[in-house]
């Protein structure tokens, strides 16, 4: 039987040093841009990076590991790249000094892994990419997936406040780092603060549902949000609430954490199919928080189809009265996946 506790544990520190990485390369943009003459190349450093130094870290603690991570090698290799790949390694020696490109490489490459096992981890190094660009919200997401479905999780987000009245378009000096174990609870860490385990916000009758959405529009669909929420108000007497912007799977956190009532993604192209490492990490921890995480149609996430989840379409998670709400909005507005 997985030893989740150590499994945890050490995804913990795997998204704690990755995210303490990243931070260094966000915090240099323009020099990063300057070494390699490509205005996106901070946000492509910070990506091999953290999967090298989450890499690192799992196999140095849990031994040989399977990850499915959303990076390989290739690029890097390439005569072309070779700024990309000194840069790639220049941050990895931010917390590993003793690392050579060689190694850098070849812990890339770990994340090549494939979904055909009873149980695999799954990693977005860098979710949030314009965000990460903006100097504002992404993050570092792992899970272990077990028989199609997320049972442990981690996920750092470098610049997300723990203060609820923060601003999320300024960086956070400390950050936050989440996790959970399934059927444990969900955890919240802030700098080098204990774990305090965190509960998602259902609304009482007749309060406002704040929704936390995406700050790029392109990501769900606006118009078939403010129809739900609209009907949401005729209906069940709930106003809208102030929207909660914010890129990545930072928005599970602060939906689990209570800041937020629901993260709602509308589907907004036809075909598309999600990526099960948006989402694994996030949903595990905003489902032991309390939340409901189904696609729009109300059916579980499922993790068991490969890279994508090829069965579900959009995101719907909230508190279980909000969950209900939207749901019930889904199918008296007739709205369909695109």
């Amino acid at each position: 039987m997985a030893d989740y506790a150590k499994m945890l544990e050490a995804a913990r520190d795997a998204v704690t040093i990755a995210s303490g990485v990243c931070r260094q390369v966000q915090s240099a943009l323009e020099s990063v841009r300057q070494i390699t003459k490509d205005d996106k190349s901070p946000v492509t450093v910070a990506d091999f990076a953290g999967q090298a130094v989450v890499a690192k870290v799992l196999t140095d603690r849990l031994g040989e590991v399977v990850l499915v991570g959303e990076e390989d090698s290739k690029f890097l290799r390439q005569e072309g790249h070779a700024a990309h790949l000194e840069a790639v390694v220049a941050a990895v020696q931010e917390a590993f000094a003793d690392v050579t490109a060689g190694d850098v490489l070849k812990l890339i490459d770990v994340g090549a892994g494939d979904t055909h096992h009873a149980g695999f981890w799954t990693l977005d190094p860098v979710d949030g990419t314009k965000g990460f660009l903006r100097g504002q919200q992404y993050a570092i997401a792992l899970a272990y997936i077990e028989n199609g479905e997320p049972v442990v999780g981690a996920m750092g987000c470098p610049n997300l406040p723990a203060d609820f009245s923060a601003d999320l378009s300024v960086p956070d000096p400390r950050g936050c780092v989440y996790e959970a174990i399934k059927g444990s609870g969900a955890y919240e860490i802030v700098g080098n603060t204990s774990a305090t385990q965190i509960r998602c916000n259902d609304t009482e009758e007749g309060a406002p549902i704040s929704v936390c959405g995406s700050v790029e529009k392109a990501h769900s669909n606006a118009d078939d949000t403010a129809r739900i929420l609209e009907y949401i108000q005729q209906n069940y007497g709930h106003p809208t609430g102030e929207p909660v912007k914010i890129d990545s799977q930072c928005k599970y956190a602060v939906t689990a954490r209570g800041q937020a009532h629901a993260y709602l993604r509308m589907p907004t192209k036809p075909g598309y199919i999600e990526r099960i490492w948006d989402h694994a990490a996030g949903a595990l921890v905003a489902t032991e928080a309390g939340c409901f995480v189904t696609d729009i149609r109300g059916g579980a996430l499922d993790f068991s189809h490969g890279r994508g989840l090829e069965k579900n379409k959009g995101i719907v998670c909230a508190p279980p009265r909000v969950h209900g709400h939207v749901i019930g909005a889904i199918e008296a507005l007739g709205i369909k996946p695109a």
